[in-house]
């Protein structure tokens, strides 16, 4: 009973991760479910359900088509629906009871491909997991079947990896870093994955480097690296960190041809302070790695990130942890003086503690929107007043 949660919700789960990172692409998602997980995914965990449409389909697997092993009606269905829709591509998504069932995705999804000639993947997902491995696995494949060869490589350009509305928040928030960057000179040719399309992704390997914003990025930045080459850096760029984010990035880039190709290191990981942390932040690796970064440059305190998500290996400095369900992260609060985490995560919190919120799409959902609209994705860092 260690897993269970009892007062905190859990985070955004694999397949609504698959269906927020294929959100903009113009492609089809179909999640193999009864119903639960599609009406979880847009009631909770996606903002752009009511401004925006994108082609998001639940199949409505009944009892006897899943102990029957019924595929035939999961792929007629899929196919009818395609050929009325034309979507650039068919995703599928698993959830736990066709996971149960052994159900072959890859295999249904080849026949769907031969059948109809549209491009059509299986993201190997259960709802076992979080949102950082389904969303991660989704854009991967994205950067396996879709990104062209480059004929060329233009000079100051990037990619962002990683950006989903569960990490980012609302499109304004994406705008703003694309902003920042590009004050810096450099130049974003695709945002994976918010605000783009499938044709402007398809152009990716024409950067010069890649920059992995959070965890979600890191599988495509991967394939871009073994299959062109393309340099990729980890890193936020928020507050004081920024600059540092820059350098590293140049640095990358100038270096590239003799560096170490095993020897990535994400940016935020460099020069933290040591000592007993003094404060502490819960959430996504790299985002708050790189707040982390940002925090004790302004108040000179060591700060720990807790990280409760799947994918951080690597990712985490050696004050940094990780937390494993609701018991373990009310022991590793225990001794938090100053905590920086989504509101819903303040009744396990000391009492004494001093607590400023950062709401997290992927934990506490549409909740606190109108915050992080007024706020950004860190609050408002200026004027935090810390004891």
């Amino acid at each position: 009973m260690r897993q269970s949660y009892k007062i905190i919700p859990i985070y955004t789960a694999d397949v609504s991760g698959v269906c927020s990172a294929l959100y903009d692409l113009g492609g089809m998602v179909v999640i193999h479910d009864p119903s639960g997980c599609n009406s979880t995914y847009n009631t909770h965990d996606e903002i752009r359900w009511y401004d925006q449409d994108s082609l998001i389909y639940i199949s409505g697997l009944t009892e006897i088509d899943a102990v029957m092993g019924n595929d035939a009606k999961f792929i007629h269905d899929i196919e009818e629906a395609a050929k009325e829709l034309k979507p650039k591509f068919i995703a599928l998504a698993g959830s736990p009871i066709p996971f149960m069932n052994g159900t072959d995705f890859p295999a249904i999804a080849q026949v769907i491909e031969t059948e109809t000639g549209i491009p059509a993947f299986a993201v190997p997902t259960n709802g076992m997991h979080d949102y950082t491995y389904g969303a991660g696995l989704a854009l991967e494949k994205i950067a396996e079947r879709f990104v062209k060869k480059p004929h060329h490589i233009r000079p100051h350009t990037l990619n962002l990896f990683g950006v989903t509305p569960l990490d980012f928040g609302p499109q304004a928030n994406v705008d703003a870093m694309k902003q920042t960057l590009r004050q810096r000179g450099w130049e974003v040719i695709s945002t994976w994955a918010m605000g783009d399309t499938l044709e402007d992704l398809s152009h990716a390997g024409e950067a010069e480097v890649n920059l992995v914003v959070s965890s979600v990025g890191l599988p495509a930045a991967k394939i871009l690296q073994e299959k062109f080459g393309t340099p990729y850096v980890i890193g936020t760029p928020v507050g004081g960190f920024t600059e540092e984010l820059i350098q590293a990035i140049n640095e990358e880039v100038s270096h590239h041809n003799e560096a170490d190709k095993n020897n990535i290191l994400a940016a935020y990981l460099k020069n933290r302070l040591a000592g007993t942390p003094q404060i502490t932040l819960i959430g996504e690796a790299v985002t708050m790695g790189s707040l982390a970064v940002t925090l004790e440059k302004q108040y000179n305190k060591p700060v720990r990130v807790i990280c409760p998500l799947e994918t951080h290996e690597g990712l985490l400095a050696p004050n940094d942890c990780t937390a494993d369900g609701e018991e373990e992260m009310e022991q590793l609060l225990k001794d938090a003086g100053i905590i920086f985490a989504d509101p819903l995560y303040r009744p396990i919190c000391p009492p004494d503690s001093t607590f400023i919120e950062l709401p997290h799409i992927a934990f506490s959902g549409r909740i606190f929107l109108k915050k992080i609209k007024k706020c950004g994705i860190f609050g408002e860092l200026n004027d935090i007043k810390l004891p």
